[in-house]
């Protein structure tokens, strides 16, 4: 089964916390036990136990990640530089080739041979993971204008707000579109990007809705009517998401998945809290089409802080059992998985186009991973 995970800061992690993807989940978790043995966990601001590699990735059959650049608020250069460095360190993975196995995703032609390469490996190891490009908070823009640059090096989706930013209110920052927030979707617009509505206050919610043609996601959300907060979709979200053909991705944080949770508790969360959630989406638009993946695993929290039945990005399989066991047939679990995005991708991407400044990458590499 071909998964599509359509949200992991993947970057954020490489640069702010050295997580080399290219690692094994195991060994990263070596090197930071190794660094600070007594600090793991979010209340010193060190993040959880690591559960992203890419060879967990493609030993869980995740083929497709909506990798982002996320850069949390500081003063504009600031923002503009940690962003660009994100960009970078992307494309410095894709131009290793078969060195990392990272392609970049930024067409129609590149996700149709992305897949067929996968369905055609031999071996596990020999998989290749597409990332496509969104960016988690346009703070980083200066301005609309600046997109079209972001366009031409591969970026494909843009999700406005984080918290609350220059463009709209956010999770935690209530507030409108700003008029430079309405000049960056008509931007969009015009480029044919991908609106992620995850993280984006409620009217502006509304407003995006009203003022953007193309298409619409929420990379990573879960329901309000479930979990109570602001950072949540109401049902009146879900459902006019879902009359535009939108599909909603499933956080896999313990407290986005049960309000009761709360960090450093005894008492787990199954992952069949994370099928309430789907399962409720599916209840109020009548269909599971609409449903997928939206992990944020290494999101600011880790092991710690999502299902117990997990450990790795690898056991992202496992949500497709507990699907099975609470009634789904096939062809939902295939679409939840991961066919609902590439729906959606396929329906959205351009044909063909390459980001030219790929070619200035020729011979680029990172340093390699510690083993």
């Amino acid at each position: 089964m071909f998964i599509v995970d359509a949200h992991e800061d993947i970057a954020y992690n490489a640069l702010h916390h050295e997580r080399d993807v290219r690692r094994a989940v195991r060994r990263t978790r070596e090197l930071e036990m190794a660094r600070m043995p007594c600090c793991v966990g979010p209340v010193l601001g060190v993040p959880e136990t690591a559960m992203v590699g890419l060879p967990e990735h493609r030993r869980g059959g995740v083929g497709l990640v909506f990798a982002t650049i996320f850069v949390p608020p500081d003063a504009p250069d600031a923002m503009a530089a940690d962003a660009g460095a994100q960009l970078r360190y992307y494309q410095e993975l894709a131009a290793e080739g078969a060195g990392s196995g990272v392609r970049l995703v930024t067409s129609r032609a590149d996700l149709d041979s992305l897949v067929a390469d996968w369905e055609a490996t031999l071996t596990l190891v020999e998989r290749p993971v597409g990332f496509a490009l969104l960016m988690e908070g346009a703070d980083p823009l200066s301005s609309p204008a600046e997109l079209e640059q972001w366009h031409a090096r591969g970026l494909r989706l843009v999700g406005p707000a984080w918290r609350g930013t220059r463009y709209c209110g956010g999770t935690g920052a209530p507030g409108p579109l700003t008029d430079a927030g309405f000049a960056l979707l008509a931007q969009m617009q015009r480029l044919g990007m991908i609106l992620d509505l995850s993280h984006m206050a409620e009217e502006s919610f509304w407003q995006a809705l009203d003022a953007f043609c193309g298409t619409v996601i929420a990379s990573h959300s879960n329901c309000r009517a479930l979990v109570p907060t602001d950072r949540q979709l109401s049902d009146e979200m879900i459902r006019a998401l879902a009359a535009r053909d939108g599909v909603i991705g499933a956080v896999f944080a313990n407290r986005f998945l049960d309000g009761t949770w709360t960090v450093g508790s005894e008492r787990g969360v199954a992952l069949a809290t994370v099928v309430r959630h789907i399962d409720h989406i599916c209840q109020l638009t009548g269909t599971a089409r609409h449903c997928a993946i939206g992990s944020d695993l290494d999101g600011g929290f880790g092991v710690e802080s999502t299902p117990d039945e997990l450990d790795s990005v690898a056991d992202l399989m496992k949500l497709a059992d507990a699907l099975t066991r609470a009634g789904y047939s096939e062809d939902d679990i295939s679409g939840i998985m991961g066919g609902n995005w590439l729906r959606v991708l396929r329906r959205a991407l351009p044909a063909g186009a390459r980001p030219a400044a790929l070619a200035d990458l020729a011979g680029a590499h990172l340093p390699s991973p510690t083993v």
